[in-house]
């Protein structure tokens, strides 16, 4: 059966020139226009009638300046909200500084996509399975978001309220992603179980950063991917872990808890036992290779 894609729906399109036009337009247009930066998930579905037309599309890509990667030893590194997958996954800074995003990153769908989608539209679309958000959970990173009224921060965990859902109000945008530097003797890794290929969407996303030295864990963080309606923190895993020699058996302690902590549903593509089953597999390797 060959599925063919509907045209685009009727709306206006706008190149505001400046972030200040844009908060403009979706202050005149609030409920009534959305922002567009790469496109690869709006686009999609626009055309699939899977969401509601706006009357006004307001693209972000005319606007210079916006595609920065920033980096300073104190204050950490900073994500422009054009920045683009690939962009990421190229920056020697992420690369060599936050591994476990330029891991999340470099396993998103095809050189297609990440050459035009953004991490700042994969936070936005705010499907469980996105991969930047277990990544930048685990980090702890916070985003800032703009309108007419001010500025505003809010951490990454805050950020999703629902499935597709966030905090973001229709006349806001979000103008940066910021991450602070790691501890010393940090490690990460981000590790995702598709069906075949890194085309497909997360069944399960796990990441894990460690900060350990001489086999002690003084901290970490677990973020769960496509198990929850939202992103969410391992918890309760960590704390089995935090403050405990790394012995294969805090691991493994720490790894069946939190397969508890995930609710996942049931659906064609994987049922809600195996994805709790892979979640802890998945966490004890990330944890084993963060400290290996």
């Amino acid at each position: 059966m060959v599925t063919f894609h509907r045209r685009l729906p009727k709306f206006d399109y706008l190149e505001p020139k400046t972030v200040d036009e844009a908060l403009s337009l979706l202050a005149q247009y609030r409920g009534r226009a959305k922002v567009i930066a790469g496109g690869t998930d709006l686009v999609p579905k626009l055309k699939r009638r899977e969401i509601e037309a706006p009357d006004y599309l307001i693209d972000l890509k005319g606007i210079p300046d916006l595609d920065y990667i920033k980096y300073d030893e104190v204050g950490g590194l900073s994500l422009g909200p054009l920045v683009t997958i690939h962009a990421a996954e190229t920056s020697p800074i992420v690369q060599e500084r936050f591994g476990v995003l330029h891991q999340a990153v470099e396993s998103m769908a095809c050189r297609q996509v990440r050459n035009r989608g953004t991490i700042a539209g994969n936070l936005c679309n705010a499907v469980p399975s996105a991969d930047t958000a277990p990544a930048l959970l685990a980090l702890e990173a916070s985003l800032r978001l703009a309108s007419q009224k001010g500025e505003r921060i809010v951490n990454v965990e805050d950020f999703f309220t629902g499935p597709s859902e966030t905090l973001l109000a229709d006349e806001e945008i979000l103008l940066e992603i910021h991450v602070p530097n790691l501890p010393a003797h940090s490690r990460g890794t981000y590790l995702k179980l598709t069906p075949r290929t890194s085309m497909d969407l997360a069944l399960v996303g796990v990441a894990a950063v460690v900060v350990a030295e001489v086999g002690m864990c003084s901290d970490i963080r677990i973020a769960l991917g496509a198990v929850a309606p939202t992103p969410i923190r391992a918890r309760q895993a960590e704390d089995i872990v935090r403050g405990q020699k790394l012995s294969a058996e805090v691991i493994e302690k720490a790894a069946q808890i939190a397969g508890g902590e995930c609710y996942p549903i049931s659906d064609h593509r994987a049922s809600q036992e195996y994805r709790c089953h892979m979640v802890e597999v998945l966490t004890k390797r990330a944890i084993q290779q963060a400290i290996s």
